[in-house]
């Protein structure tokens, strides 16, 4: 059973417009299923297969010359010398939808993108599934804590896999390959360390100095290291927002995760229940609803528009979600329950922020929706609400 994709229709929407559809984000999201089974009635070829990689680096014209109504072109950063020559093809034959291409390593995908086919392409970033897609399948996990474990890559939830096996196995098998494709690790152990100290970061304002320092690596390789994460979907920095209100500002970013499950492997959990009183346990929280408002908009094509407040003085708004002039605030709280100092970010941004405040909202571990003090408060199961009218 494939489970439904919401960003099938924007896939399909931008497809009537653009000659080329290239959907990105980690491995193992779902891409290739979702390109397949939004455009069965192209040609599939993946790029992974050494066959097909050395024709179309070989002879590109060739290799192109073969699908004349175009293909799906899957893992197409494999084979980057391919884009000039799709350039020449969809200029010279502008059908909308010919060519949708697959990538999981952004800097070389878009790299190709922005030198070849820039004006001629649409993106759209796919990260695993969202609550609501497991919602509308029946397979959501029953408890937040099942959800922080299992995180929300589809083969732990397709195929009813043990998370921490498949995570093992993601970690060896992907994520280190790809490290090696892009940048030159000579220790791997030591990238294992830094990539573990960062999951124990999430959540957190980013210090590279102490990070790089806990490593044992110099600052330039763990700038390196963590540009090799954004690149694979892995971390996401969420930057902070520029506007002051007269405050003194944090300008350093914050560092999450794009997927718990993974986040919580990576620090050590082994099973759910490890995760009720787990110190990390509001982080990982965080961590996901971040994830679950980034996809939101990427599933819609859209690019982020979220940001987070800190000022000197340590006074914090967990997300800033801008639209128009407003700024809507997000808090998250992993609690059960609601407490009235849980309001307090919400109730001093809203003094500070004054005609620019948006409506708040508030995001818990609990099962009931309240309208409190002007605030919405929506437990964890309703998250796709946040930000609604």
């Amino acid at each position: 059973m494939i489970l439904p994709r919401t960003a099938e229709p924007t896939v399909r929407h931008l497809a009537h417009g653009y000659p080329v559809v290239a959907v990105t984000g980690p491995r193992q999201s779902g891409k290739t299923t979702l390109a397949r089974h939004a455009f069965p009635e192209r040609p599939y070829v993946s790029l992974e297969d050494p066959d097909q990689r050395e024709f179309a680096m070989d002879d590109p014209r060739g290799f192109l010359a073969q699908y004349p109504d175009g293909a799906i072109l899957d893992e197409a950063q494999r084979c980057p010398q391919l884009f000039s020559y799709l350039q020449t093809r969809v200029d010279h034959d502008p059908r909308p939808g010919r060519f949708i291409l697959t990538g999981s390593q952004q800097f070389h995908l878009t790299e190709g993108i922005t030198q070849s086919l820039a004006g001629r392409v649409a993106m759209v970033v796919l990260l695993p599934f969202t609550l609501g897609e497991l919602q509308g399948a029946g397979r959501a996990p029953s408890s937040l804590e099942e959800l922080l474990f299992e995180g929300l890559y589809p083969p732990v939830h397709d195929r009813h896999l043990d998370a921490h096996v498949w995570y093992t196995n993601y970690v060896g098998t992907y994520v280190e390959r790809d490290v090696r494709l892009m940048v030159n690790v000579r220790d791997l152990t030591t990238f294992q360390r830094f990539v573990r100290l960062c999951a124990g970061r999430t959540g957190q304002l980013l210090n590279l100095s102490a990070l790089a320092d806990d490593a044992g690596i110099a600052h330039n390789t763990a700038r390196a290291w963590l540009s090799v994460l954004q690149a694979s979907y892995i971390v996401h920095l969420l930057p902070p927002h520029h506007q002051s209100f007269n405050k003194r500002l944090v300008k350093t970013p914050k560092l999450y995760f794009l997927d718990p499950g993974l986040a919580a492997w990576l620090l050590g959990v082994q099973e759910a229940a490890q995760l009720a009183a787990h110190p990390l346990r509001g982080a990982l929280f965080e961590t996901w609803v971040l994830s679950e408002l980034l996809k939101a908009r990427f599933n819609r094509g859209l690019a982020s528009n979220l940001f987070f407040w800190r000022d000197r003085s340590g006074h914090e708004v967990d997300v800033l979600i801008e639209r128009g002039d407003a700024l809507i605030p997000v808090e998250v709280k992993p609690g059960q329950t609601v407490s009235r100092d849980a309001f307090a970010a919400l109730e001093r941004w809203r003094a500070l922020a004054g005609d620019t405040a948006g409506p708040g909202w508030l995001v818990y571990g609990g099962d009931r929706s309240q309208e409190r003090g002007g605030f919405r408060v929506l437990p964890w199961r309703e998250v796709a609400q946040v930000g609604g009218p």
